[in-house]
Formats: structure tokens, C-alpha cells, sequence
């Protein structure tokens, strides 16, 4: 049998949980992972993604309702959705992406209550056997060495727009 180690995930379990929003600034513990800040939005990479460069284009203003996005929200959250794709097909090449939103606990959202929107990279292949069979996600880099390789570019893409 193959041991997998996901050992970033044992402080998570054994740390005492903050209380509030997990997405709103005062109590983000995954600022390692935001690797853009806009005006109104930033983006992140999932600190337990389906794959490797599954990023989340988050509101700063906490809310959860998607009517309640300003116009000037909207527009940045779409903006940076359009550069989270040039961002990822420049540094992983992938074949395709899931681009979303899960609204409610019922639509799937892990925390409904702050909107986000998630930009997943895809490739042929990248659901297999481990998924089905050992309920396992295998996620081949790291979360920090992905945060690195993709700072620069989201720099690079934000300039020009």
C-alpha cells in the first residue's frame, strides 16, 4: 500500500478555529495563499483544492448574497476571473477549466456565507482512479511553490489591463 502525506493538514485539524469569516481579512489564515490583491476582490489559491491551481476570486466586503455585489465588484471579480485563466494557462498549460460559483449550502458552498467565485484548471485525466476508489485527491505541488510561480504573472496580467 502507498502512503500519501499531506502534512499541512494536521495543523489545521489541531489549531483552535477562529471565530467569524475565514474569507474576510481580519481572520484569514491562509494569507500565504492570496496571490493578488485588487481594489475591491482578491484571489487565492484553495487551501484544499480539487487540483493544483484551483484558485478563489474572493469580495473583500463580506457578503453573502451575490445581489449584493456593487457594480464595481462585479466588474473586478470578472476582470480577475479573465486573468486567473491567462495566469494559469501561462504557468500550467492545462487543457480546460471549471469557472463557478456555489451559492448556499444546498448549490455546495463550502462557506456560503461569503461569495466567492473559483477558477479550477483542468486536464485530461485529472480525476482518476485515487478519486473513485481511495477518496484520495492527489495534489502534485505544493501549495506555497504554486503561490510563487503564480504572483509574478497575475503582476504581469494586472498591469495591463
Amino acid at each position: 500500500m502507498e502512503t500519501m502525506c499531506a502534512p499541512w493538514r494536521m495543523e489545521y485539524l489541531m489549531c483552535e478555529k477562529p471565530e467569524g469569516c475565514v474569507f474576510c481579512k481580519s481572520s484569514l489564515r491562509c494569507e500565504d495563499y492570496v496571490v493578488f490583491e485588487g481594489k475591491t476582490c482578491f484571489v487565492m489559491l484553495n487551501r484544499y483544492p480539487y487540483v493544483n491551481g484551483h484558485l478563489m476570486i474572493i469580495p473583500v466586503r463580506h457578503l453573502g448574497d451575490i445581489a449584493e455585489l456593487t457594480s464595481g465588484e462585479r466588474e473586478e471579480i470578472f476582470g480577475l476571473v479573465d486573468v486567473s485563466v491567462k495566469v494559469l494557462k501561462e504557468a500550467m498549460n492545462p487543457q480546460g477549466f471549471n469557472i463557478g460559483m456555489n451559492l448556499g449550502k444546498a448549490a455546495g458552498a463550502g462557506i456560503a456565507e461569503h461569495v466567492h467565485v473559483h477558477v479550477i484548471p483542468r486536464w485530461e485525466g485529472d480525476t482518476n482512479f485515487m478519486s473513485v476508489v481511495g477518496n484520495v485527491r492527489v495534489i502534485p505541488q505544493d501549495l506555497a511553490t504554486t503561490a510563487a510561480a503564480l504572483i509574478p504573472l497575475f503582476e504581469k496580467y494586472c498591469r495591463e489591463v
